[in-house]
């Protein structure tokens, strides 16, 4: 499941944007910094109108959409790497997480408080990166130490490799530039260093997707900022009030706003993109299901996350696009179209993809 940390300083919206991508009212939102202290944790439905008409061809019994969980992690201050308002422990959250949704304050509202005194994104962005960036040197230099002590004699050449890595990272977060940006040398083996990488589980290697939390009033003017990574605007007050609403209410608000798109169908087509997902689906009578595997990943790899004992028992898979499985009634009607495909190992799955694998028992 494809886990999305929301980060950013207090009272930026953080907490009204987590309820009402979750419906609920877990977040405690109020107008004071550190209202939120532990995680709250919320796993939604990805969105996806292809499922339903996949679902009514193949007269499934159950329809399943993938899911994405949100962390809403408590407010951050300049100097959370230090421990300044609880950081240390609301920056262990985030680690374990797939990537960062940070939420920087665009609105405008006076009985609100902002923690700098004014509504800068930039300004906000920047203090959060920084914390980011310097809770990932302390990592980097406690690793470098003892790495330093052990690389002596005999281990020298076992751990050179890791010694370089990790100076060269050190120069990369002193200069105040995330670990993600860090350019591999070839020369010292690229899938060696991205090992060590994940070893030291570093939060400025996540990828980043900025929301800017705009006024409700805002909505769809499309204002260009000034951010050193991909954004979309929401309005978590307007996202807040759908969320109260019923499903054929809120379609009916939307579209007086003129609004086609929720907030989370912007977060889950950004998300996707910020890190490369695909969806594929398989259908029958059973069930109709939709799975997130990254692009580029071959049949046995996605016959695997459906059971781990698919990768090595895979043998074939038939597939055919979505749209031609809904417009020819399913897998007895496109047989005999020349839709089918029959595809071997080397198959990489393709978005919209519906697939029936053969796998040995």
């Amino acid at each position: 499941m494809l886990s999305l940390a929301i980060v950013g300083l207090p009272n930026v919206g953080k907490s009204t944007l987590f309820n009402a991508l979750t419906k609920s009212k877990q977040a405690d939102v109020a107008n004071y910094p550190f209202c939120t202290i532990e995680p709250n944790v919320g796993v939604v439905e990805v969105p996806d109108e292809r499922l339903a008409k996949l679902s009514i061809v193949s007269k499934s019994q159950k329809t399943v959409p993938t899911a994405i969980e949100f962390v809403d992690v408590a407010g951050l201050v300049k100097g959370a790497s230090e421990g300044e308002g609880l950081g240390n422990k609301f920056l262990s959250h985030i680690r374990e997480t797939d990537a960062i949704v940070q939420v920087v304050r665009g609105f405008t509202d006076k009985n609100v408080v902002h923690v700098h005194g004014k509504v800068d994104p930039k300004n906000d962005s920047e203090v959060i990166n920084l914390e980011l960036i310097m809770a990932d040197w302390q990592t980097v230099s406690k690793r470098l130490d003892k790495t330093r002590k052990s690389a002596k004699g005999i281990q020298v050449k076992e751990l050179a490799k890791e010694l370089a890595l990790l100076e060269k990272l050190a120069v990369q977060l002193q200069a105040g530039k995330p670990a993600r940006n860090l350019e591999y040398d070839s020369t010292l083996g690229g899938e060696d260093e991205v090992k060590i990488l994940n070893d030291l589980h570093l939060i400025t290697m996540k990828p980043m997707l900025y929301v800017i939390n705009i006024d409700e009033t805002n909505v769809g003017s499309k204002k260009e900022f000034d951010l050193d990574g991909p954004y979309i605007e929401i309005s978590a007050k307007l996202e807040a009030e759908l969320a109260e609403l019923g499903d054929e209410d809120a379609k009916i608000y939307m579209a007086d706003l003129g609004i086609t798109e929720t907030g989370l169908d912007k977060l889950v087509v950004a998300g996707y993109k910020l890190l490369d997902l695909i969806t594929y689906f398989t259908s029958g009578e059973p069930e109709t299901r939709a799975w997130t595997v990254k692009r580029g990943t071959k049949g046995p790899e996605a016959a695997g996350v459906i059971h781990t004992d698919f990768i090595k028992g895979y043998i074939k898979a038939d597939v055919v696009n979505w749209q031609d499985f809904v417009e020819y009634g399913g897998w007895s009607g496109i047989k005999g179209t020349g839709k089918l495909r029959l595809e071997g190992k080397e198959y990489v799955v393709v978005d919209g993809d519906t697939v029936y694998f053969h796998v040995a028992t």
